[in-house]
């Protein structure tokens, strides 16, 4: 029995995993969340330290080469994302850290760490649906809609290698399915 408990959610963008996420820090007890590292710039609901460790692209490289970082990927041009070591080191039975990463960063942390993980991958019912809720969240350009899709169709290829597959139909409906499994696997 393993006593480090990392759950990790991980989806195309626009899918959904940041709200099953919020969802699920609202419900389990002692769960924390494990604050990634971006240099994209923050999105207005967003805070520093809270959301993300907002920090230049200068910085991202220093902790790099610090090896401060448990995984690390440029997920679009110009834009990295990483997660801290230190973001993992807390991980116990009675405080899990749960974490909000792309899918290629998650599969590195699973094969990293194995049977201390459980990965849920989120996707959304069709790739049409995917277009319309990245559209009507209002952040993204022609051009970063096209990057973010051409990349979920890629993305969508792997929801096989993850422990969980949930398909995102309904929010509360699905925040509620990943608790049982996220549960379920705390107990183990």
């Amino acid at each position: 029995m393993t006593s480090r408990k990392i759950i990790i959610i991980t989806a195309p963008s626009g899918a959904g995993k940041t709200s099953i996420v919020t969802g699920l820090l609202g419900m389990i007890p002692g769960l924390r969340f494990g604050i990634s590292a971006t240099t994209r710039k923050p999105r207005p609901s967003e805070t520093h330290g809270k959301d993300y460790l907002f920090v230049t692209t200068k910085e991202f490289r220093r902790m790099i080469q610090a090896d401060e970082f448990a995984e690390y990927e440029e997920v679009y041009p110009g834009a990295f994302y990483g997660t801290p070591r230190s973001e993992l080191e807390p991980a116990t039975r009675t405080e899990p850290v749960i974490l909000d990463l792309d899918v290629k960063g998650a599969k590195r942390l699973s094969e990293a760490f194995g049977e201390d993980c459980l990965t849920i991958f989120v996707r959304p019912p069709s790739l049409a649906a995917l277009e319309d809720r990245l559209r009507d969240r209002g952040t993204e350009s022609t051009r970063s809609l096209q990057a973010r899709m051409k990349r979920a169709r890629e993305e969508m290829r792997y929801r096989n290698t993850f422990n969980v597959d949930v398909i995102n139909h309904s929010l509360p409906d699905s925040v509620q399915a990943t608790a049982l499994v996220v549960m379920a696997y705390l107990m183990t």
